[in-house]
């Protein structure tokens, strides 16, 4: 499940208030920890690895911090071409950390489930470092993308040829698929999606070393622009809870996967309610292929811890 590992549990704030969230992902003991939470608590088909899709930011010259109930923070934000110039794309020691946390998840996994790697696709990471921490609106990446879109072209290019190198490094290091998350795809129109976004979340897919790595392909808006992000040969495309997802399916080109798409809000109702809810979603999808089950966004922080894993036990107990 999408942040599966995370606020809602206690066991996470246990950890967390002994340490700095960049602490827990830059100290492989702890990213593990954390990692292996979901996997024991939870009995998850998959373990997730815990970091967060704006590291390959700030290796590349973003100062970032996260703020207790506001998010993360860039104290530098990128507004002009002489910032965009300060950005470094040879930074892949600075992210050393995550390939050494992968191979320590790995070692305590043993083999019993995957575990999937990911990344923040280029134009979700460029709103951060032009807005200077989370937006509403968007106001001033939308701003550089009408008045200066060259500077942002710029600006993509450089993450995504971090990314590429940061996502390969995943692979090296042991993980079993890839995910790229492009969380605020839905600010924008579709010409603008297609420009500064899916051209760069095609290029960085097409380089991926994926021999026997799977590639999902997340954004929200995926509902949306599903049909354009196919075009970029993931192996899987996430949707959002938006879209009826048998007409996803049936939509995309043979072979494709669709994973999601539950409403996350589902998981506050009562437990009959969320039985329900995803008897539904494995009935409509019955006689599919290629269909994982997940949510259609995040898992949020004051969400019961007892409801997700209700949630996941009537998923295992399932049967087509």
């Amino acid at each position: 499940m999408m942040r599966q590992a995370g606020r809602f549990m206690k066991e996470y704030w246990d950890i967390k208030n002994k340490y700095s969230f960049l602490e827990m992902c830059k100290t492989p003991e702890i990213a593990a920890d954390v990692t292996m939470l979901p996997v024991d608590l939870l009995g998850i088909d998959a373990a997730i690895l815990f970091s967060d899709i704006l590291v390959t930011a700030e290796a590349m010259g973003g100062d970032l911090s996260f703020e207790q109930g506001v998010g993360p923070r860039f104290s530098n934000p990128i507004r002009s071409v002489k910032d965009a110039e300060a950005l470094s794309v040879d930074c892949l020691d600075k992210l050393q950390y995550v390939a050494d946390a992968i191979k320590v998840i790995q070692q305590r996994l043993d083999n019993r489930i995957p575990l999937i790697g990911f990344a923040g696709a280029p134009f979700t990471i460029l709103s951060y470092l032009v807005e200077g921490g989370s937006s509403k609106d968007f106001k001033l990446t939308k701003l550089m993308l009408n008045n200066q879109p060259e500077l942002a072209h710029t600006i993509l290019q450089k993450i995504a040829d971090v990314t590429v190198e940061y996502l390969n490094m995943q692979i090296a290091a042991g993980v079993n698929a890839i995910q790229l998350f492009d969380s605020w795809a839905l600010a924008l129109s579709w010409n603008d999606y297609r420009d500064f976004s899916h051209y760069y979340n095609k290029q960085i897919i097409s380089k991926l070393n994926r021999k026997d790595i799977p590639v999902i392909s997340f954004c929200k808006g995926s509902s949306v622009f599903a049909p354009m992000m196919v075009e970029a040969q993931p192996d899987v495309v996430s949707i959002d809870w938006n879209a009826d997802l048998k007409n996803m399916k049936q939509s995309l080109p043979q072979g494709i996967a669709v994973q999601g798409n539950l409403d996350p809000f589902v998981l506050y109702a009562e437990k009959p309610v969320i039985r329900k809810k995803i008897i539904e979603l494995f009935e409509r999808m019955r006689g599919e292929n290629g269909f994982i089950f997940n949510l259609g966004h995040g898992i949020m922080p004051d969400i019961p811890f007892d409801n997700v894993k209700y949630a996941i036990e009537v998923v295992k107990e399932f049967r087509y």
